[in-house]
């Protein structure tokens, strides 16, 4: 199956001021985040981010934030975001599929993946834009959620799967300006 950006949304979970620096390859993964968020912005495809407890983590990342608005962001006190009952009010909520990144992994990411896949949604985990504080709760949340069939990809491949096609202005566009 291919992720289709008419049936997708990007969900951004918790890359957050405080809890970040935390993160094993943390600015790999805020690089990653920055990237895929604005080839999605540049697809039309929506953007959503939560935040866990930003009294006490603060809030989603200033590079990050300022990539969107207000009412893209929402804030939860539980790990998952399905639990939290924040995706319905967020941009491309009620869509089919739901590509993650973010972090803990093996927390927050972990837990709304799997509570997506419960609820029957499609989910891909992009593997270069997640991260835990130890790698290996990354490894064993990646191979957690792949066996509950969670799809993991990379970068790369979601831009690829988005645009279907070379040949196209925003082929051009996403290839002379992203991959490089």
């Amino acid at each position: 199956m291919l992720i289709d950006r008419n049936q997708s949304m990007l969900l951004l979970v918790d890359v957050q001021e405080r809890l970040l620096p935390a993160m094993h390859e943390a600015q790999r993964v805020l690089d990653n985040t920055i990237w895929v968020t604005r080839v999605a912005q540049r697809l039309g495809v929506p953007v959503a981010a939560s935040e866990q407890y930003p009294r006490g983590l603060g809030h989603t990342h200033a590079d990050l934030r300022a990539l969107l608005t207000a009412e893209c962001i929402a804030e939860k006190l539980h790990f998952s975001c399905v639990a939290a009952q924040c995706l319905g009010r967020l941009p491309g909520g009620d869509r089919r599929q739901v590509v993650l990144c973010g972090i803990e992994s093996h927390v927050c990411v972990l837990q709304t993946a799997l509570e997506l896949r419960g609820q029957g949604k499609d989910v891909f985990l992009l593997a270069d834009a997640v991260s835990s504080r130890k790698p290996a709760d990354k490894d064993l949340a990646l191979a957690r959620m792949r066996d509950h069939g969670v799809e993991i990809v990379s970068r790369e491949m979601l831009a690829f799967e988005w645009l279907r096609q070379a040949g196209s202005a925003e082929f051009k566009d996403i290839s002379s300006n992203f991959v490089r």
